[in-house]
């Protein structure tokens, strides 16, 4: 055994390299290991968010909505654009960039906290006591090509995320059939996309590409659109995405083949009728979800248990079945989202520490950044229907927002949810411009148990997007003022 230290971080993405962070910081001894290599094969931490997920799809979005803007929008504002065109290479080198620069960050800030970073897969061993220091160690193998060495750790930190998930008809080999990665390093316009699964990558990856002259059809198999979404939100995001946007998007499909050719791949499934279907496209990305990262952990060696979706079993507090080993992110149960994990990360990292590190799973904002952006917190209506819960709805739309209509967005709105009895928010739902930032409030009011009047007697600046908040409050119980 080489080195021994408080605690170990297996994995550098939002839940490992920030439970490492908070670990140093309340001086225990850390290190933080990681796999991943760029496509230059070297390391680069922030897993799966910096790299291929998060910050580079955010990246191509922003590129992609404002050449929209460009093209589209501008004329309303008495702008002129002539000649306009889009530089893909240099899009995709712009969002390199951003990951680099990220990447690099993350590098500096274990450093900046004294956290040692180790480079290679990382395998659990055994738990062995180290006499000399009095204390029981988890046996942790890294290996990094032909480098292997051990490590020693009294705590263990799993944060190994989660792989896009596979479908056996359509292996994927980011030339014709893509995953997130290979939808994010396009080189040129696919003239047909074709995408597979009709969540927030495939939203997200299709909506850049439409944009930038695509012709994108999603396909996905359950019966309805955005089903995790309140289902009025689903209906009306699905609207602007097919009418504005222009995206084909069909829903309870079945597919039945996948063949790629030399210059296309070609899709066959039946529709929401039965009736079989055929999709000839010239790229294809497969979205369809992503599975626990679990993969050579050595979960085997000591008996680390995983439930029945390969997800490491964890209590409220992220402690697994051994001891002195935690979970964390998207390789546990709970929503796949890098704020979620990195929350986790800072609670197990404080409990360690003899705090008490707390996370509120029924408070965790969700977002979906296409255009106009979709955001939530806590229950649907279609949730508090089908557990009999009492509720009342306020909503205000956007249109009436005098903020979106000088930016020219004004599609979408705000939905309240209370409790009929205590006016308490159980649950806050949104679509329209900026939501992303405008969630952050429903997502406070929720954790200090606010009521919808509690909202409706907040002062909000005018003119702000942050108003449709307000009268969305204020139209539970049917006071909104501007409308």
């Amino acid at each position: 055994m080489s080195q021994s230290f408080d605690v170990a971080v297996i994995g550098a993405g939002p839940g490992g390299y920030v439970a490492a962070i908070r670990c140093a910081q309340l001086g225990l001894k850390t290190v933080c290991i990681d796999e991943w290599k760029n496509p230059q094969d070297k390391p680069s931490l922030g897993g799966t968010c910096l790299n291929v997920g998060c910050i580079p799809s955010k990246a191509l979005l922003e590129s992609s909505e404002n050449y929209e803007r460009a093209a589209r929008k501008f004329s309303a504002h008495g702008i002129k654009v002539e000649g306009l065109s889009i530089d893909i290479p240099a899009m995709i080198g712009r969002k390199d960039k951003i990951v680099a620069n990220f990447t690099g960050g993350v590098a500096m800030l274990l450093k900046k906290n004294k956290v040692a970073s180790m480079h290679g897969r990382a395998t659990l061993l055994k738990r062995d006591r180290d006499n000399e220091a009095d204390r029981e160690l988890w046996q942790i193998e890294i290996r990094n090509g032909d480098k292997v060495e051990t490590v020693g750790a009294e705590h263990v930190i799993i944060a190994t995320g989660s792989v896009p998930r596979q479908l056996d008809a359509a292996p994927v080999d980011n030339e014709r059939i893509l995953d997130n990665a290979g939808a994010l390093a396009l080189t040129e316009t696919p003239k047909r996309l074709g995408v597979i699964g009709g969540g927030v990558i495939g939203l997200e990856m299709g909506s850049v590409w439409r944009r930038l002259g695509a012709e994108v059809t999603i396909l996905e198999a359950l019966p309805g659109f955005l089903m995790s979404a309140d289902e009025q939100v689903a209906k009306e995001a699905r609207k602007i995405f097919s009418r504005e946007l222009g995206l084909v998007i069909n829903t309870g499909v079945k597919i039945s083949g996948i063949t790629s050719g030399q210059d296309n791949v070609t899709v066959e499934y039946s529709d929401v009728d039965g009736n079989p279907q055929k999709l000839e496209v010239d790229k294809l990305i497969v979205a369809v979800g992503r599975v626990p990262n679990t993969t050579g952990l050595g979960a085997e060696n000591v008996g680390l248990k995983l439930d029945e979706r390969e997800r490491i079993e964890v209590d409220v507090h992220c402690r697994t079945n051994l001891p002195n080993i935690y979970a964390v992110g998207d390789v546990v149960r709970g929503p796949m989202l890098a704020h979620k994990a990195s929350e986790e990360g800072v609670a197990v990292a404080e409990m360690i520490a003899g705090q008490a590190g707390h996370l509120n799973l029924d408070a965790i904002p969700w977002v979906i950044y296409t255009s106009p952006e979709i955001a939530w917190v806590g229950k649907t209506e279609q949730e508090l229907k089908a557990a009999g819960v009492e509720y009342k709805a306020g909503q205000f739309p956007f249109m009436a927002n005098g903020r979106a209509r000088a930016l020219g967005e004004t599609g979408g709105f705000v939905k309240v949810l209370a409790d009929a009895d205590t006016d308490r928010i159980l649950g806050i739902h949104m679509i329209g411009p900026y939501v992303s930032e405008l969630i952050a409030e429903a997502v406070v009011a929720m954790e200090f148990a606010a009521s919808s009047e509690d909202i409706a007697r907040i002062v909000h600046a005018h003119p702000s997007l942050s108003e449709v908040v307000h009268e969305a409050a204020l139209a539970v119980d049917k006071r909104a003022i501007h409308i």
